[in-house]
């Protein structure tokens, strides 16, 4: 069983900054890749950024040069530094991994979303 649990969202004025932070946990073997996505109402979920093991980090257009992905091996934590936040930044973040845990082969795991309101 792998959990993986969000936090740093809330409210924010346009320019402003949050960081999100996003703990996995249970019964790991070892994390491929973990990464951000985000959902605003109406819209489907986009890929924020995502961070491999090894090789080139993937950001979305519209974020990129505003927002830093990194992650912390050793905590089985990945964080997303969001900077000069745009109203349309408006979203649930989700975080995802892909886990290897005893017994069981790369899987998709997600957090349950966390809000990002960027508002005046």
């Amino acid at each position: 069983q792998v959990q993986l649990v969000e936090s740093g969202g809330g409210l924010v004025q346009p320019g402003g900054s949050l960081r999100l932070s996003c703990a996995a946990s249970g019964n790991i073997f070892n994390i491929y890749a973990m990464g951000w996505y985000r959902q605003a109402p109406g819209k489907q979920r986009e890929l924020v950024a995502r961070m491999p093991s090894r090789g080139s980090t993937d950001y979305a257009d519209s974020v990129k040069g505003r927002f830093t992905i990194s992650r912390d091996d050793a905590k089985k934590t990945v964080y997303l530094q969001m900077n000069s936040l745009k109203p349309e930044d408006t979203a649930v973040y989700y975080c995802s991994g892909t886990i290897v845990t005893f017994g069981r082969g790369p899987t998709d795991y997600w957090g349950q979303g966390t809000q990002v309101t960027v508002s005046s």
